[in-house]
């Protein structure tokens, strides 16, 4: 496939802010009264951020227009049936509000506290997502299970996309997925893994097309860029790349925000996540006068 820019006002997306989970309630409503259209929530479990189900479906209990999303959740560190029935849940209180963003992670302390392997991680996911599927279509646990309620308010369940740079990660685009989800990587490498998704799309006899969502960090402006470089880096801290990579990557004059929102949608991006690590909800009508 040719990469096409979507026609129309761009679609973008607000990834929210870990470190005063306070302060979500107040990002939530005021995002809901903009024209971004989702609110994305990180997953980590060592790490001092906010449960993501939990904290979304409070945010979608508050807002009533404005998806919310997993950005993404580590579903090897996670009881399946529990997550079947916590996503099912989260889409019928979010009115089929909710996307699955969903991934392995790469952090061995998650897999230690949670008591998973990391080297079997991604056959683990593999392992879930049948199950998933089949729960969230109301079919019975197993031979001896019935099935795990409620059923998804989004029929087969809620909208799942895929995070990952390993062929196998992009691969599962094809085999269960609506789409693909890029982490906060330049255009130039973007590219090459939105092809990848579209590969895998074609590959599986998929019809129509996968949706394509890019990310990128950004802080609306120097009041805010102190704060959101500060939250990356002690994010980042466990990789010297990583770390190094992210703070260099923060936007944050508002014609860089723009190119780049431009530049992913012309590699074929259907949304663009602008991703704060400022904790103030001040900058969510900054960014949306800049941007809109």
């Amino acid at each position: 496939m040719r990469p096409v820019a979507p026609a129309g006002p761009p679609n973008l997306g607000i990834g929210l802010p870990v470190d005063d989970p306070a302060l979500l309630l107040d990002w939530a409503r005021r995002a809901d009264a903009t024209p971004f259209r989702t609110l994305a929530l990180l997953d980590r479990l060592v790490y001092d951020n906010p449960e993501p189900l939990v904290t979304l479906a409070l945010l979608a209990g508050a807002t009533s227009r404005i998806r919310v999303q997993t950005e993404v959740l580590l579903a090897p560190l996670h009881s399946t049936a529990l997550l079947a029935k916590q996503t099912a849940t989260l889409d019928r209180l979010a009115g089929g509000r909710f996307t699955l963003g969903i991934g392995v992670g790469g952090r061995a302390d998650d897999c230690r506290a949670a008591g998973v392997d990391l080297r079997r991680r991604g056959r683990r996911l593999d392992g879930q997502m049948d199950v998933l599927r089949r729960l969230w279509a109301g079919e019975p646990y197993d031979a001896e299970t019935g099935p795990i309620g409620p059923l998804p308010a989004t029929p087969g369940g809620p909208e799942v996309l895929f995070g990952g740079f390993a062929p196998a990660a992009v691969d599962r685009v094809g085999r269960w997925g609506d789409g693909f989800l890029g982490a906060a990587l330049p255009p130039r490498y973007m590219d090459g893994l939105f092809r990848a998704a579209e590969q895998s799309w074609q590959r599986h006899g998929r019809t129509g097309a996968p949706r394509l969502v890019a990310q990128v960090n950004v802080a609306a402006g120097p009041r805010f860029a102190a704060e959101a470089r500060r939250n990356l880096l002690r994010y980042y801290a466990f990789d010297a790349q990583a770390e190094r990579y992210a703070a260099d990557g923060l936007l944050t004059d508002p014609a860089e925000i723009r190119a780049a929102v431009d530049a992913y949608r012309a590699i074929g991006a259907d949304e663009v996540m602008l991703y704060c690590w400022s904790t103030d909800p001040d900058q969510l009508d900054v960014l949306a006068g800049q941007v809109f």
